[in-house]
């Protein structure tokens, strides 16, 4: 893709309903001077080699996103304990983190290649190694594709034919439904593009049982869920940002109550969708005291962001941006626990 030249109007609602009309190619947008990067620079500059190869692992790992990748792994390991109703094989789990962790740096990967002129724009994003020029496209793009057939390649030697399907389908998903044809055509991008971000959930189940079931359904709609009240709020805080890159993100192109309420009544149906594991997946005590009491007071968090939204407030966003990962956290540790201590009703 080549970079942005121009950006067309984008209707915004206020906070009030009324339309205001503002232009992306407005705001200022930031040179980023090229840099060379190579180990003869380096060297020259009175750097070393060891330094540099340093700074090319460091920038290959800021190129898979590893914070993403972090959250991935902690719903895949409860998920391969609760397919299991045990500790599985640690060597299944183990070759099932790499193979999952390259699928999501691959994918990471291509969305960076794929967004490097949206994230030259915005300031969250200006400091990304293509941004910087710590890395090539070339190089960006090679990365990519080999993490991706390794991880493939991993996951149907390590674990099964499945397991390496669905991992070949989360990058199919994520690269090209979400980054290529959602990301910049609708303001329910993170929403159906979250479907990517469910998949280590069936990929780790599939890993176990070569298989998928009404449980691994239900993680992976707890996720589907999950995703626009952890993602919107972040949205809210970098809505100028995402305005500049002309990236119709729900609150770019709605006010705030309105962010506020999705985020509410989303909120309410993943709570709904964590308790349904109690009947259909035989959970005992701990996971239903676990999802309840997280769940009300995830719930609480989210209302009070929509209180705040109706008066024009947005400063409460980070708060349950950070909140949505200690919930998900604390519920997945709770999916992991509760078949290792089970506590019947």
């Amino acid at each position: 893709m080549s970079e942005v030249e121009s950006k067309p109007a984008a209707v915004v609602e206020d906070e009030t309903g009324a339309d205001v009309v503002a232009r992306a190619s407005d705001a200022p947008q930031t040179a980023h001077p090229a840099a060379d990067h190579s180990l003869k620079a380096a060297l020259a500059a009175g750097g070393t080699r060891r330094d540099w190869f340093a700074g090319r692992f460091h920038a290959y790992l800021a190129l898979s996103k590893p914070r993403i990748i972090e959250l991935l792994l902690v719903t895949t390991v409860p998920t391969m304990i609760l397919a299991a109703h045990g500790i599985p094989n640690i060597w299944l789990v183990l070759n099932t983190l790499i193979g999952g962790t390259l699928s999501a740096a691959s994918a990471n990967a291509f969305n960076c290649y794929l967004d490097r002129d949206i994230d030259r724009l915005m300031k969250r994003t200006q400091h990304r190694p293509l941004v910087t020029g710590e890395l090539t496209d070339r190089q960006a793009l090679a990365f990519s594709w080999i993490a991706g057939l390794i991880s493939i390649g991993w996951l149907w030697a390590t674990t099964n034919w499945f397991a390496a399907f669905l991992s070949a389908f989360a990058i199919f998903f994520y690269v090209v439904v979400y980054t290529m044809l959602l990301k910049r055509r609708t303001s329910q991008n993170i929403v159906w593009g979250g479907i990517a971000g469910c998949m280590p959930v069936f990929i780790g189940w599939a890993a176990v049982t070569e298989s998928l079931s009404w449980e691994s359904l239900i993680l992976f709609g707890l996720i589907f869920l999950w995703t626009p009240p952890h993602y919107w709020p972040l949205a809210v805080k970098y809505r100028d940002d995402y305005s500049t890159a002309d990236v119709p993100m729900l609150p770019v192109v709605r006010g705030r109550s309105v962010v506020g309420l999705q985020i509410v009544l989303y909120t309410w149906a993943l709570v709904a969708c964590s308790l349904l594991l109690v009947p259909i997946g035989g959970m005992g005590w701990i996971y239903t005291v676990t999802a309840v009491l997280s769940g009300g007071w995830f719930m609480w968090q989210t209302h009070a962001l929509y209180s705040e939204s109706l008066r024009g407030d947005g400063s409460r966003s980070m708060t349950v941006f950070h909140g949505s990962i200690a919930y998900l956290s604390l519920l997945f540790l709770a999916v992991a626990v509760d078949p290792l201590l089970y506590l019947p009703f």
